[in-house]
């Protein structure tokens, strides 16, 4: 990207931050996240609220994004930076992937167009605050950014169009954590696809002229005077010790919460060590925002059951690693399940909230028997190998109704570096037609 910067701003300097070269060891980590998200996406696209985005999407690289971006969210699997809490993924890569589609870049065009994209909309969600998190989800009003810068790049933008992208993207950014208050409600989908669409139009219409306001995101009138109570624009700006931040973002083995994680890796480490007939309590503690969002005793539905500490707890403790089948309604209302559940009770330990977003910790305690994990697996102080990212894609694309056969070759060809990156995409088109 090149070109002169009409104003500057926070945007017009990010902008030409992301103008810096990526180096291959980022652009082969953007391929794991590609494979994490086709997984999520193709599973996500045969649930009640991806059949839906898929009945309904109209025609287009915008309608696209749109539908794309709302599957991957759907089964919780999608890939989290920790501390900017969200989903970096199933926002960007929708957006990419559908203007991919048109533009039919090379592999490394692409690959360089997700890290940037992640890089915008991370430092974003690192500098808005608690207080944003609070009652903005994150992911939709975050991952717009990044939609935008990625889609900038695939179109060839000048660093002052890739400006104008992101700040098109920022003004109509959006997403209510209201929506995780009622079970029926598919909400959180909405955001992740609409930052999808989103950020692709903003770049789209910035490459032909459309000016956006440089300075919506430290304006008197801007995003983070109207919802960042505690948040600074400037740190947006801030150095970082890795190269790209697309390094630090975590990967989800459990089709469950983030904030459930650290406390179903302690279950399963302690399981096998304790006698469960005792009847003993199920001891839980771990940060706040895990209870703000997890302490769900009774959950009666899929959602409710992914957003329950107690009943992930249950399920690693008496089933072992959990599965997309461990949400289902019919292992909610399992009696022998219900009845391991209704012992687990979770508490706030200052220790781990001390340390969050830094560190995803819990413990669990039966007993005398105590495990503490102070990052859950797939952080990257905690990471999961390459083997286990395949073997969830495998078992993601599969549970999509595709055979093994030809899940595997998917995967083979997202992970290889001979330049296949448009087979794959043409093969997720048929998938998902």
């Amino acid at each position: 990207m090149s070109g002169q910067i009409s104003k500057n701003t926070v945007l017009t300097e990010l902008s030409g931050f992301l103008s810096k070269p990526v180096d291959t060891g980022s652009t082969f980590r953007a391929r794991r996240h590609l494979l994490d998200w086709l997984g999520c996406a193709i599973a996500g696209a045969s649930e009640p609220a991806g059949v839906i985005l898929r009945h309904a999407r109209g025609e287009g690289a915008g309608a696209q994004a749109f539908c794309w971006g709302g599957l991957g969210n759907i089964l919780e699997m999608d890939d989290v930076d920790k501390r900017a809490l969200l989903h970096p993924g199933p926002s960007i890569i929708p957006a990419a992937l559908a203007l991919a589609s048109v533009t039919q870049p090379d592999d490394e065009t692409l690959l360089n167009a997700i890290v940037l994209g992640y890089e915008a909309t991370i430092r974003l969600g690192r500098a808005v605050g608690s207080g944003h998190y609070a009652i903005w989800h994150n992911t939709g009003t975050c991952g717009t950014i990044g939609a935008a810068a990625a889609s900038a790049t695939l179109l060839n933008a000048s660093a002052d169009q890739t400006s104008h992208a992101m700040a098109l993207a920022m003004s109509q950014a959006s997403g209510l954590w209201q929506t995780r208050h009622d079970p029926q409600s598919m909400g959180k989908q909405l955001h992740t696809a609409n930052a999808a669409r989103g950020g692709l139009e903003a770049a789209r219409l910035a490459v032909a002229g459309f000016k956006g306001p440089l300075d919506i995101l430290e304006g008197e009138q801007g995003f983070f005077k109207a919802t960042c109570p505690d948040g600074d624009p400037q740190n947006v700006l801030r150095d970082y010790a890795s190269s790209w931040l697309i390094h630090d973002v975590s990967f989800k083995p459990w089709p469950a919460c983030r904030h459930a994680h650290a406390a179903i890796d302690a279950a399963l480490a302690l399981r096998g060590q304790v006698d469960l007939s005792e009847g003993a309590p199920i001891l839980v503690e771990t940060y706040s925002d895990a209870l703000k969002f997890c302490d769900r005793p009774e959950p009666r539905t899929v959602i409710e059951g992914k957003f329950s500490l107690q009943h992930a707890v249950a399920v690693a403790l008496r089933r072992g690693p959990p599965s997309l089948h461990d949400f289902s309604p019919a292992v909610l209302v399992d009696p022998d399940l219900a009845a391991l559940r209704a012992r687990v009770q979770v508490s706030v330990s200052d220790e781990f909230s001390a340390v969050y977003p830094d560190h995803f910790g819990a413990s669990v305690r039966i007993g005398s028997q105590q495990i503490t994990v102070p990052d859950a697996l797939g952080d990257p102080e905690n990471p999961v190998t390459d083997d286990l990212i395949k073997e969830k894609a495998l078992m993601l694309i599969k549970a999509g109704g595709v055979s093994e056969a030809r899940a595997a070759e998917m995967i083979a060809t997202v992970l290889s570096e001979t330049g296949t990156l448009m087979v794959s995409l043409r093969a997720l088109e048929k998938v998902l037609s």
